[in-house]
């Protein structure tokens, strides 16, 4: 029986660890969400700034904001509350202050979503619950894939924040550039802030869930514009 549960507990993990892989062909490794346009600014300049930036973005705006809101999407996906689903995934949408971030979650939620269909991740029930065709944001599509994969919230949601923080690094390895050791130390430092995050995000209320981040819709605004790029965000 023990060895039964140990298979499955390693299943899981396996899942998590699918899930959360930078192999995951839904393209995120072209976003930068700003920070490529922060380094031509200067404003972020090697690995010190980096970690503050990144920091910064991961406590003062993912934390009060995208974390919750996924919190609430895999919570209600799991319950198959749709209604709830509909309006948490309407409610990321609409949140995004800039028209490359927008894009940047469609394009990659489209992404996930049709992939999670393909791999049979989302049976009959709940695509009759998700009802007709809407534009889902990365966190919806997300959480409807570690549905699928029998995923913890917990679990699905610290995963989704280390993808996030991940993809980041790198793009501030390549952007500023960062060393290989310069990027491993920054996982490693504010990888040990994503618990916080997570409890934040299970915490906060429905009217306290915001996502207020001017600095960073200042910075996603002018990358729009930056003449030379290599981020599509």
């Amino acid at each position: 029986m023990s060895t039964e549960r140990s298979g499955e507990s390693i299943l899981a993990l396996v899942r998590l660890l699918h899930l959360a892989s930078p192999a995951l062909p839904i393209g995120a490794y072209s976003y930068s969400q700003g920070l490529e346009w922060v380094v031509a600014a200067n404003i972020v300049h090697d690995g010190a700034t980096a970690e503050r930036w990144l920091g910064d973005v991961l406590e003062c705006v993912i934390a009060h904001g995208e974390a919750p809101a996924a919190w609430r999407m895999l919570q209600s996906s799991a319950g198959s509350d749709w209604d709830r689903f509909r309006d948490w995934n309407t409610w990321f949408l609409v949140s995004r202050e800039t028209a490359e971030l927008r894009a940047e979650t469609v394009q990659m939620g489209a992404a996930l979503f049709k992939l999670a269909v393909d791999l049979e991740l989302i049976d009959a029930p709940a695509l009759l619950g998700l009802g007709e065709a809407e534009t889902w944001t990365l966190p919806a599509a997300y959480a409807l894939a570690s549905r699928g994969f029998g995923i913890d919230a917990i679990g699905a949601l610290t995963a989704y924040l280390w993808s996030w923080l991940e993809n980041q690094v790198l793009a501030a390895m390549k952007a500023v550039p960062l060393g290989q050791l310069a990027g491993q130390r920054l996982l490693r430092n504010l990888g040990q802030r994503i618990p916080a995050v997570v409890n934040i995000a299970q915490t906060t209320s429905d009217d306290d869930v915001a996502s207020f981040a001017p600095g960073l819709a200042i910075a996603s605004s002018r990358h729009e514009t930056q003449y030379t790029r290599i981020f599509r965000s």
